[in-house]
């Protein structure tokens, strides 16, 4: 004689940032089988998955605080600044290089602090710069600077 399990799905109340979701999957016996059809016995399957699932406290807690000098350097962000160091770029078209030292330009991100989250940029402020090139007129480019390589300038 064979028993009929029941499977179910059971939610467990959240203990801390996540919540765990249960689950167990079992096949269902045949009750109307009075001998096995082989001389195998019949089998059971239990499947059992655990999955962590984040709730919106969580996600929210896990959202790191950035520091008071990033803060600072995102509010920066739109401001003019003159290149101060002696830097040479060989990415810009038509051009074979280009000087930075003495060039302004606008500061557009501060690219360090990534989807809430603090990446290891090792140049992190992305600046647009605008050259006069003969035949074409002002190419527009971006380059990435440090902080210690351009001051701000106050307009």
């Amino acid at each position: 004689m064979s028993s009929l399990i029941a499977s179910s799905a059971t939610v467990l109340p959240p203990c801390g940032p996540t919540a765990l979701k249960s689950c167990i999957v079992s096949p269902l016996a045949s009750q109307s089988r009075t001998k096995p059809a082989s001389s195998r016995r019949a089998s059971t399957m239990t499947v059992r998955c655990d999955v962590a699932t984040k709730t919106a406290d969580s996600v929210n807690a896990e959202e790191t605080e950035l520091s008071e000098e990033e803060m600072e350097a995102k509010a920066k962000v739109g401001s003019s600044i003159r290149v101060t160091a002696p830097l040479k770029v060989y990415h810009v078209n038509r051009v074979p290089e280009v000087d930075l030292e003495g060039m302004e330009g606008k500061l557009k991100d501060y690219v360090a602090v990534w989807k809430g989250k603090r990446i290891s940029a090792n140049l992190p402020y992305k600046v647009e710069f605008f050259k006069e090139v003969e035949g074409r007129g002002p190419v527009k480019f971006v380059a990435h600077l440090k902080d210690d390589e351009f001051e701000f300038i106050d307009a």
